[in-house]
């Protein structure tokens, strides 16, 4: 069994560029410090620019600080156009949760527009430029959620915001079981994998809609959760692990919770080849952004991947 449980045992990545969005805090600051650490050139994709160089100041290597407003597909369309390649590994980490119904700068729901489309569009525009991995960050909430093709942005139905991010964490999923099968049928070296941080300690606010569950996980989250680096372990395993693609990442002790980063399995339908084809479809409709690779513009990637995690 591939385990990481320590950062340390990642191997060299010199010579590697990785972007890593929301890395400015949290678990994509501590996958960013751990890669540029091994010798990796990272780019932090962060909103908040002052954060971002903040972050970059307390890390060791060569460390790159790039603003990526995913809430916004201009933003996100500049930052791809400014992008030179390769880029090796794309994690794409950053997330939010909110407590109401909120839209982004383009009038999607904010949590499937961030954690989900903004990644979509990302991908699609950096893919030509990608060369061994991409990485999405989900989250062990897409178990009870399901994608409601007839009101994805919530407009008709009672705006539940757990339900909200469970569907932007499902479809990560079902996104990446997509992706990878497009990479496959075109005898791509790239590879699409995932994870999740198990119960992480990073700051990021839990708002279920439910006021006391929330309290309880505020209260419980500093005594049974670990920290960033403990929630960074999956990412890193699913960055530079020597996975298959379609691999999913996660902690190994207590259901899921923490622990050394280990392959673990999706749901069912996170896997629903149906769901993933129209979700994909949808997704292409709302950011006009398409999947750019042809059996003659392949992403090929190094022939030898470093991986050995």
């Amino acid at each position: 069994m591939i385990t990481v449980s320590s950062p340390s045992q990642i191997p060299d990545q010199t010579g590697r560029t990785v972007v890593v969005t929301g890395a400015n805090s949290g678990i994509g600051r501590a996958a960013a410090a751990a890669l540029a650490a091994k010798g990796a050139r990272v780019i932090l994709a962060v909103r908040d620019e002052q954060k971002g160089r903040a972050a970059a100041a307390a890390m060791t290597g060569r460390v790159e600080v790039r603003p990526l407003d995913l809430a916004s597909l201009a933003s996100i369309r500049d930052f791809a156009a400014g992008t030179d390649g390769p880029v090796h590994v794309l994690i794409n980490n950053a997330g939010t949760m909110t407590e109401a119904l909120e839209h982004t700068t383009d009038g999607f729901e904010l949590q499937f527009g961030i954690n989900h489309l903004g990644h979509f569009a990302l991908i699609n525009l950096l893919l030509d430029r990608i060369t061994s991995r991409v990485v999405t960050v989900s989250s062990t909430a897409h178990r009870s959620a399901r994608i409601d093709f007839d009101d994805l942005q919530w407009e008709r139905r009672p705006y539940k915001p757990f339900g909200a991010y469970g569907q932007s964490k499902l479809a990560n999923l079902l996104f990446t079981a997509e992706l990878q099968r497009r990479l496959t049928a075109l005898g791509s070296r790239v590879t699409a994998t995932s994870a999740h941080p198990g119960w992480a300690s990073t700051g990021f606010r839990i708002a279920s809609g439910n006021r006391l569950l929330d309290v309880l996980a505020a209260i419980s989250t500093p005594v049974l959760a670990h920290g960033p680096d403990g929630g960074a372990l999956p990412t890193l395993l699913a960055a530079v692990g020597d996975l298959p693609g379609g691999s999913f990442a996660g902690p190994s002790r207590f259901g899921g919770v923490r622990g050394p980063a280990v392959a673990v399995k999706a749901s069912a339908e996170a896997s629903n080849p149906e769901s993933a084809e129209r979700l994909w479809t949808v997704s292409e409709a709302l950011t006009q952004t398409r999947f750019p690779l042809t059996s003659r513009a392949r992403a090929d990637g190094p022939a030898t991947e470093r991986s050995g995690a």
